[in-house]
This record gives structure tokens, sequence and C-alpha cells, in this order.
């Protein structure tokens, strides 16, 4: 087994804003990270995932008072809802941080009391327009630009005056702009680069990091009338998880820097360009990459409550029930928006990704495989002769091609097209099996040992196929495991994904994985 220590690997998801409900987008992000830090673990790495909940601010503040509760009841309650999440879809974060917590939040006081006496953040008047929802304050260029509404919620910009503490982001504009030259997959994919690049040649403007308006929020070392911004404290969170304000004495700062954040498009602007500024001014390491994924859309519109079309947290539950967590996990990583454009969750590609993917292709091929395997060979796995009738498949070779794209198609988070180089293996193993038809073979006599070369080739491809997929479809390839008598995961995916693993004689039951689900017009 590698030595998983030398090889760190740190991913995080935003931490989710507790104003609302857990959603779609929130299960989307969470679950591609898990696909990733699976993926990760099963190739030896030493790996930390993050994700957790934002939860000072205004908007927490003044829902709270709506309600009649207290800020931190509030937080308390929608947080509990957003752990739940992490259970409901199998999600293997090594850490859920919460911004209440007082090891973020005196870590935060450390970071800004940092900035301040260096000289980063100044005291000092702005007068723009605000953003209620994004608690976020625009130049009059740009709520010009804007017409004067929110580019996120398309609510109107509220005219505001503030004194508040301020970051010197405008300092970074150079070191910035040089950062970004000579690390061109910092931010992806490549359209949401082009839009930092175009928003920076404007050139940048100083930053709130504090606000007066409100008090749910981390105090300003040395000037409690002020609140640290939201969005400053949101975004050291990456760091204060692992203890980064002081590195010498926690055990976690080996996983610094990371080597994915991945977020939505609409909170790219703080996390490409404030985030990196202020990791330069604390003098910490940059991430590797921020990849900005697009949106869900639904039935082909916009999501909209109001509309009824609206993906929550109960209608996943239900998909769940329907077709099971790992079709839902599936669905999320090769279907979803994780490149420039959006994506459309409906009920009717759902079941066709399900059908053609799962029932038709993996689940048939690994069921035909065990099947036969039962019928013709005692449910034993066949020695291979190493000669095979028919094919014309170099299958050691074959498979050692479509392994390496799949690693590697996922060390660069592109999860699509991982799961497309397993998915090949096992079309490859359904077309070979249709072309040298074993179930005919076996009824002429003589041909016990091209019967069982033909096999051992289908269930070591397939067994090689479900390594891969492991990640993505965790509860399901576990099943496999458990009826081929795999065993566990080994910790080195490219040794455990040679050709030649199988061995002759293994016990290996008929298995079932995904069942055929009736496609419902009315539901």
């Amino acid at each position: 087994m590698p030595d998983t220590k030398a090889m760190p690997a740190y991913i995080t998801t935003p931490i989710y804003y507790v104003n609302d409900k857990p959603h779609i987008g929130h299960a989307y992000t969470t679950t591609i990270c898990d696909v990733w830090a699976r993926a990760m673990r099963f190739g030896g790495h030493d790996v930390f995932f993050l994700t957790g909940t934002d939860e000072h601010g205004v908007k927490v503040e003044k829902s709270a008072r709506e309600r009649g509760i207290e800020p931190q009841a509030l937080a308390d309650e929608n947080a509990a809802e957003f752990q739940k999440v992490m259970g409901l879809f199998n999600l293997s974060n090594d850490d859920f941080i919460r911004t209440t917590e007082p090891r973020h939040e005196e870590q935060v006081r450390a970071f800004v009391k940092r900035l301040h006496e260096q000289g980063d953040i100044y005291l000092g008047e702005f007068e723009g327009w605000y953003d209620e929802g994004q608690e976020e304050y625009h130049t009059e260029t740009k709520a010009k630009e804007y017409e004067y509404k929110s580019p996120i919620s398309g609510k109107p910009l509220v005219r505001a005056t503030e004194t508040n503490y301020y970051f010197r982001l405008s300092a970074y504009q150079e070191r910035l702009e040089r950062f970004f030259e000579e690390n061109p997959d910092f931010v992806r994919p490549e359209a949401r680069r082009n839009e930092i690049l175009g928003r920076l040649r404007e050139g940048l403007l100083d930053v709130p990091v504090t606000r007066t308006n409100f008090s749910w929020g981390i105090p300003f070392p040395g000037d409690e009338d002020h609140v640290i911004y939201v969005w400053i404290d949101a975004l050291m969170n990456y760091a204060t998880a692992l203890g980064m304000a002081d590195p010498e004495s926690s055990d976690r700062a080996r996983y610094w820097p990371a080597s994915f954040h991945v977020i939505g498009k609409e909170i790219l602007w703080f996390h490409a360009v404030i985030w990196p500024a202020l990791l330069m001014a604390l003098d910490l390491p940059q991430p590797r990459c921020v990849y900005a994924h697009s949106f869900w859309i639904s039935e082909g519109q916009k999501m909209s409550k109001s509309m009824g079309n609206f993906i929550d947290l109960e209608q996943l539950q239900g998909y769940m029930e329907t077709y099971g967590r790992d079709a839902l996990r599936y669905f999320l990583a090769t279907q979803g928006p994780l490149g420039a454009t959006d994506s459309d969750f409906s009920r009717s590609q759902f079941h066709e990704t399900y059908t053609t993917d799962l029932v038709n292709t993996v689940g048939n091929c690994a069921s035909r495989t065990s099947a036969m395997i039962g019928k013709y060979c005692d449910g034993k796995c066949p020695a291979d002769t190493g000669d095979c009738a028919g094919g014309g498949i170099e299958w050691p070779e074959f498979t050692a091609e479509q392994v390496d794209a799949s690693i590697r198609a996922m060390e660069r988070f592109d999860l699509a097209g991982s799961i497309g180089a397993a998915m090949a293996i096992v079309r490859k193993v359904d077309g070979f099996i249709n072309e040298t038809a074993p179930f005919k073979l076996a009824k002429q006599p003589g041909t016990e040992s091209q019967v069982g070369d033909i096999l051992y080739r289908c269930a070591e491809a397939v067994r090689i196929a479900a390594c891969l997929l492991e990640a993505v479809m965790p509860d399901r390839m576990n099943d496999l495991r458990e009826a081929w008598n795999l065993g566990e995961p080994s910790g080195d995916l490219r040794s455990e994904c040679a050709w030649g693993a199988l061995q002759s004689g293994t016990t290996i039951e008929k298995v079932a994985l995904f069942p055929r689900v009736e496609f419902k017009e009315s539901e």
C-alpha cells in the first residue's frame, strides 16, 4: 500500500448559508466533492473533505427576529438540516465546520487582527449601492450596469452609506494579475476564468470587512461596534478548519492548501479574487483550483418556488426511495453542470439515464456474467488460460488505458470523463458477450476451456470497472464486492485495477444491482 501521508489532498464545498433549507444545489456540490474525495482515498491519498454552514449575518438575524427566536437557535435548527444531508446522501466528509463555533471565531479574529496590525485593513467610509441578499456593496458604475438590481436575485439595490473597516484589495491588483497569468488553471472552467479576468481589467476597489447595521457576527478585534463582514468570516473557514491561524500546533496543517474549492458560479468573485488576496496578505499558499460549477434548472426552466419546479430535499429523497441512493449520485455526477452551462434536472432524463446506464449496462452486464459463471462454472471464477477465441480485444491493454484515463480525469475533477472511461469497460464487456456468445458455445462439447476464458475476461473487466465506479456508487459496488468475494479496497487503485487480480476458484454469486423501475408520467 502506498504511503498515504506523503500524498495529502484537500477538497471543500462552500459553507452553506443557514437562512434556507437544503436543496439540490447544496446536495449536488457536496456529492461531487464526496465522489472526488472517495476516489482520491481509493488512490492512496490522505484526504480531508470539508463542508459546513455559514451562520452569521443580517439575514439570519432578521429571520430569527421575525420568528421570535435567537439567531443561534435558528442557526442550530438549520445547521442540523444540513448535517442530516450528510447521512442521507452517504457523504464521507471529514469535518463539518460551523462559523458560530469558538474554534472558527477565535481564528477569524486572529487573522483579522493580523491584517489590521500590518496595515492591510483600515477604517474608511463608503457610499454606494447595497445588495441585501448577497450582503455586497456595488459602486455607481456597477449598479448602473446591473440596472440597480441584484445580479443574483434581481431585487432592487439599496442606497447606503456606512463607515467600515476595509481590506486594501486594490493593493493586490498586480500580484493577482501575475498570479492568474502564471496559474491558468486556478479558476475553472475556462469560461469562469475569463469572467474574472474581465473584471480584473476594470480595476480593483477596496472591500469592506465589517458592518455596523447588525450585531449577529464576530466582533472586530479592538472595535466591537463593528461586526466582521459575513463573507470575510465565511471565506476563512477553509483555513480555520485546519487550524491555520497557528499551523505549528495543528495536526491538520499538512492538508493546506486546498486541491479544490468547489463552489457555485454566483460566488466566484469572492473565491477567485478576494480570497486569494487575503491569502497573499496572510502569507499563506494559494489553493490549486477554484472550480465554479453552473446551476441546475428543472424541466427546462429556471427553478422557482413560485413555479413549483424547485427541487428540494424531500423530492431528492423521493428519487432515492424509487431508484436508490447510488442512482441519484450517478445522475448528479454524470449529468450535472460542471461545465459553463446549466444542466436540466428532468424526471424523464433521470429515468432514461438510470435505465440505460445502470439497469441495462452496469447491472445487466454484472448479472449476465455472474449468472453464466453460476450456470457453466458452478459459481466459481474460471481459470484464465490466456487463449480466447473471438472478440479481438486485448483486454489487459484496453482496461489499462481506461483505468489510466479514468484516474487522470478524476484527478483534474472531470467526473463525467472519469466515470465515462469506467463505463467504456462495461460496454465493451456487453459487446464482447454478444459477439462471443458463451451461452451458445457452452452447448457444444469440449468448449469448457473456451467458455471459461470468455467468462474470466468478462468478470475481470467488470471487477476493474466496479473499482473505478466505487467512488460514485459506493453502495452498489460494495454489493458487487461482497457477492463476488473481492475483499476490501486496497487503497492503491492502480494496482487493484491491474489485469489478472481476480483469482480462479473465487465464488461468484449472481447479483441484481439495479432493479428496473417503471416510469409513471403522472408522478
